[in-house]
């Protein structure tokens, strides 16, 4: 067992954004996560373990690899090669910051061995941009719950740290949805009245999570906005909505662009009454894989000179 200096390890947690009516706004870190290790080698390679393991260890278009190499040149720097293993516990294309894990730890990756002395600002700032807005990005970094936004090329964030009781259960179907196919449902115009019951719910939804308000939850995540109109390409959207106030379950909505939904639930006591209506609830269209955690309020840990 010997030390390297160069050697690096980022754990990163998956991220549910939205929560109804904050559209690339709100987003709350949860508790599994994409742990990278990396030292510099010879060539390139990864070896990765865990979920969607045969597309993490691909090093063609290569997630982290690409954008790694890709922010290196851009910044004049070489771009040294890297063996990588990686362990994956986000699902991929399901709505669960997946990307935004990515990009961060490319990032990381980059700042590290090109020696760019990025802050820890600058950093979520080129996450943000990478991602096109900074909800998943700065749950991801800061862990917690986010409100976020950008405004001049800076990002701004306010976090809060989720009721420790609370737990989420992730609702999962069997097919990823591309998160450019759930935009392109949107419509380019809303209606006022759609817009103030969005503004409400958001601004319930920060100070339910910053009071533990449990019982604001339902009408908190309550949208108008994208949810109407991803119900069609995520059909098992609206079979869950109504569970809210349904055994313990105090709020649901879409997990960022699907087709994962997020249900959040008033602790461990509630749990397995949750999970029976979500089956109920599901019979009609497959058997879901659930996925029970904590939320999680450390976000990104970076050690450096780590053992092998």
């Amino acid at each position: 067992m010997s030390q390297t200096a160069d050697r690096i390890r980022v754990r990163l947690p998956a991220t549910s954004a939205n929560l109804g009516p904050g559209f690339d706004t709100a987003a709350v870190a949860l508790d599994f996560h994409l742990t990278v290790e990396a030292e510099p080698a010879a060539a390139f390679s990864i070896a990765a373990t865990g979920r969607d393991a045969e597309r993490c260890g691909a090093l063609e278009d290569n997630l982290v690899i690409e954008l790694y190499r890709t922010l290196l040149e851009r910044e004049g720097r070489p771009a040294t090669p890297l063996a990588i293993r990686m362990e994956n516990e986000i699902p991929l294309g399901m709505g669960c910051g997946s990307s935004a894990a990515g990009r961060l730890a490319a990032i990381v990756l980059a700042n590290h061995f090109g020696s760019l002395g990025w802050s820890s600002d600058r950093v979520l700032a080129e996450a943000s941009e990478l991602e096109g807005h900074p909800d998943n990005a700065a749950a991801c970094w800061l862990g917690g719950f986010v409100a976020s936004g950008t405004q001049g090329g800076e990002v701004h964030v306010a976090r809060v740290t989720p009721p420790e009781d609370w737990r989420a259960i992730v609702v999962l179907p069997t097919e990823p949805l591309a998160t450019s196919k759930a935009r392109a449902v949107l419509p380019a115009i809303y209606a006022r009245t759609d817009v103030v019951i969005n503004l409400q719910g958001v601004a319930m939804l920060g100070l339910a999570f910053a009071q533990g308000r449990g019982e604001l939850l339902k009408a908190a995540m309550t949208d108008r906005v994208h949810q109407p109109y991803r119900s069609a390409i995520c059909p098992q959207l609206p079979k869950l909505l109504p569970l809210a106030g349904q055994e313990g379950i105090l709020g649901v909505a879409l997990s960022g662009a699907g087709p994962a939904v997020l249900a959040i639930v008033n602790g461990e006591r509630s749990v397995a009454g949750a999970f029976r209506v979500i089956f109920d609830a599901m019979q009609e269209i497959q058997r879901p894989e659930l996925l029970l955690c904590r939320f999680e309020s450390q976000g990104t840990v970076v050690e450096t000179g780590v053992h092998a």
